[in-house]
């Protein structure tokens, strides 16, 4: 009986622990702003494109292995970048040119005119705030949490075959960012990961770095000119706004069509 119990008891500590170890998704609180993470657990998928819609630098597919993160569930809001940076959208696009455009102006919306510099100096700020690791998602992070990770269903958008169901693209937007979170959620129940905005990501861009990218956590090439931008957006054709297309910007670009959205590593 003895032996029994001392078994029971270890079976139970083991269950226990792979619990506390369970990925779960959050909500983070900051100022007078929140935002959801989103669990991802790690896999192996095929990065990259052969279809007849594929640009040169989105082959050779690929197989990339990836660890736990969490991503964000919808693209940074106005709201949040106000909590954090003090600056509104007007005020961002008034840095770079008064007579630019607003595209969309509420605290639900994405929040645009945002350089790679300046989502750099966001996610310093809201570490101090928050004690903890956030950070842009690596370009291969990104297409895995867009193909829906490990729930993938294969579609071409992020969540749908029918570009309407997901996106704010140039077919239905009238050229301005809707509202985050309006339209259907891929398979892991994250918004907007095609059209809206377009979303920086870490890595620097290298139309060629299929050719010889890594297996495991990849980190895109050492240096560059121009920082991957994923996603497509509001003003752009549904062939942009599928989850294998690429893109690369300046780091110090601010536009009305540059959002991003926030990862944090699961370890």
């Amino acid at each position: 009986m003895r032996q029994l119990t001392t078994t029971l008891i270890l079976l139970a500590a083991v269950i226990l622990q792979s619990c506390s170890n369970e990925l779960n998704s959050y909500t983070q609180l900051v100022n007078d702003a929140s935002f959801d993470m989103i669990a991802v657990e790690g896999g192996t998928f095929d990065m990259g494109s052969t279809s007849v819609e594929a640009n040169d630098d989105e082959n050779p597919t690929h197989q990339v292995q990836l660890d736990d993160f969490y991503i964000s569930e919808t693209e940074v809001t106005q709201a949040l970048w106000e909590a954090i940076m003090g600056t509104t959208v007007e005020e961002q696009r008034d840095r770079v040119n008064r007579e630019w455009s607003v595209i969309g102006v509420g605290e639900n919306y994405p929040m645009y005119y945002v350089s790679w510099d300046e989502a750099q100096e966001f996610i310093n700020l809201l570490n101090q705030l928050t004690e903890k690791e956030y950070r842009l998602p690596t370009e291969a992070e990104w297409e895995y949490a867009a193909r829906g990770g490990n729930k993938s269903k294969g579609y071409k958008y992020s969540g749908s075959d029918n570009i309407e169901e997901v996106a704010w693209y140039n077919g239905n937007s009238e050229y301005r960012a809707g509202e985050v979170g309006k339209k259907k959620p891929n398979e892991l129940g994250i918004y907007d990961m095609s059209g809206n905005s377009w979303e920086w990501c870490s890595d620097w861009y290298d139309p060629n770095y299929y050719d010889s990218s890594p297996f495991n956590n990849l980190q895109g090439p050492s240096g560059g000119e121009l920082k991957v931008v994923r996603g497509g957006s509001c003003y752009y054709d549904a062939r942009y706004n599928r989850v294998a297309n690429r893109g690369g910007h300046g780091p110090k670009m601010s536009t009305n069509g540059n959002g991003f959205r926030l990862v944090c590593s699961a370890n």
